[in-house]
């Protein structure tokens, strides 16, 4: 049988139109360690076996969409201090830090390259956090 619990890692490609701004945001911005240059495709490493990649449209299988329905959280610790951080960097926020009364979260939404919508959040619930550190 078939098993993904062991030996699998995760890769979430994301497309864009040339890749030399999706690089520089998460290579010089995010500080994200780049695992494999394929040219037309970049993977970086998000921790332990969990990657995001970055691909040329014209190389791979997706076309970039003019409105994508895709959020990226990075789940940290420090959120604040990803926040100011990124506010240094220039980065566009969407909104400030906040603990929305739905979610039992501490989070902040910002625009990414290629416009896709990204979130830095904490669990505020201890089981939960403890789940995805």
């Amino acid at each position: 049988m078939c098993s993904l619990r062991r030996g699998v890692s995760h890769i979430t490609f994301l497309y864009f139109r040339g890749l030399a701004e999706a690089a520089h945001f998460f290579e010089d911005i995010l500080s994200l360690e780049l695992v494999d240059d394929q040219k037309a495709a970049k993977i970086y490493r998000l921790s332990g076996n969990a990657f995001i990649g970055i691909v040329d449209e014209k190389e791979g299988h997706c076309r970039v969409q003019e409105k994508n329905a895709v959020l990226i959280t990075l789940v940290a610790d420090n959120v604040q201090e990803w926040y100011d951080y990124l506010v240094s960097r220039g980065v566009r926020m969407e909104t400030p830090v906040q603990r929305p009364e739905s979610f039992p979260v501490e989070c902040f939404f910002f625009k990414g390259p290629g416009g896709y919508e990204f979130e830095i959040q904490r669990f505020l619930n201890k089981k939960t956090a403890e789940r995805f550190s």
